[in-house]
């Protein structure tokens, strides 16, 4: 039962990672880019029909995880308490940006709701790419200290960043040099994948000059890759025997460089539902392969005394586990059809359509 609860949440993660990123992307794009008020406008129309419906499933990944492993929600949540609290700021400033920058016909009423709408989604990226790195680098499980324990094996407390910056320091903080660095990769590859959002569904001005952007941002891309494979070998040597000892595992990075590979094409590609599909790739793709080559560990453990966070030592009783089976298929397919009549209400171009008016 815990592997299955363990895929279901990361499906659920990696759902909501595809669809409210391409809304962290539309804003990093509207950030950059945009400078024509109709584009503005149209842009953020383009998250902004939509961020609400993407955002359940954030909730009901954090619901199922406070259900099936509830050791590991208590210790991540008190653990990366601060980080936490400031993404649940940006999350608010990024939705009445969007909901309160048209009420007013105000150029500098705009501007600043613009700003928090851009600025909010750019940080969210980040913060989101960091806590994978987190995940990805272990943290000081028990803040041993000279040997001793302060608190519980799995209880741990980080600050923002430590003096010394470093993932390999003996109390890293939230933010060092190779979280800063997944953060990065994460900002990105949101920014393409907004990108190809705003190509399918808006006729922007700047969608032809978008396309070069993507193949731009997808170098870069592709570097901080392969930086961040290095730097993560140099972390942790042992972070991809997963895939030699399961071969089958494998598929998951593959789905990653497909995508990657594709976007270098974007600019012959006709069919722009095709271009969103590769950058969706590349987020399925990064997420469940760093996922994949830690299994089961779900947070690693920087010191050799207290072991890591896994799958079997931070679940609920195998009766809760599948009792709650039944509750979450009703719930999932009740979600499943509130997407599917929201996606189908907004189908198409959303140009002509009405928002925060």
């Amino acid at each position: 039962m815990e592997i299955l609860w363990f895929v279901v949440i990361a499906i659920i993660l990696t759902v909501f990672f595809v669809l409210d990123g391409y809304d962290f992307g539309t804003g990093i794009i509207h950030l950059f880019f945009a400078k024509k008020e109709k584009d503005k406008e149209v842009i953020a129309k383009a998250a902004g029909l939509y961020w609400d419906s993407n955002e359940v499933w954030l909730v009901a990944a954090g619901g199922l995880l406070f259900m099936a492993f509830p050791t590991y929600y208590a210790s991540v949540f008190s653990g990366f308490y601060l980080p936490l609290i400031i993404v649940l700021w940006l999350i608010v400033f990024r939705a009445i940006g969007l909901e309160l920058r048209s009420q007013f016909d105000s150029s500098m009423w705009k501007a600043i709701w613009d700003a928090s709408f851009g600025i909010a989604s750019l940080l969210l990226a980040l913060f989101f790419g960091v806590a994978l790195g987190n995940i990805a680098r272990g943290v000081n499980l028990g803040e041993i200290q000279n040997g001793e324990p302060i608190y519980e094996g799995h209880y741990f407390f980080l600050p923002l960043w430590d003096s010394t910056f470093s993932p390999l320091s003996h109390t890293p903080g939230v933010i060092d040099w190779f979280t800063l660095i997944i953060g990065l990769i994460a900002v990105v590859a949101l920014a393409i994948h907004g990108a190809n959002w705003i190509i399918l569904k808006t006729n922007s001005t700047i969608n032809d000059k978008l396309k070069n952007i993507i193949f731009i941002l997808n170098i870069v891309l592709l570097g901080l890759t392969i930086f961040s494979l290095w730097t993560w070998l140099k972390i942790n040597p042992d972070a991809l025997n997963n895939f030699s000892q399961r071969p089958y595992l494998i598929i998951f990075p593959l789905i990653y460089f497909v995508g990657l590979i594709g976007l270098f094409f974007r600019k012959k590609i006709k069919n722009n539902f095709y271009g969103f599909v590769l950058s969706t790739l590349v987020i399925i793709g990064g997420i469940t392969a760093t996922l994949a080559s830690m299994f089961p560990v779900m947070l690693r453990s920087t010191n050799s005394i207290n072991p890591p966070l896994t799958i079997y030592n931070t679940s609920a009783h195998a009766y809760e586990l599948s009792v709650a089976v039944y509750w979450f298929i009703l719930g999932l397919i009740l979600i499943i059809i509130y997407t599917i009549i929201q996606k189908r209400l907004l189908g198409g171009k959303i140009d002509d359509m009405d928002y925060g008016h």
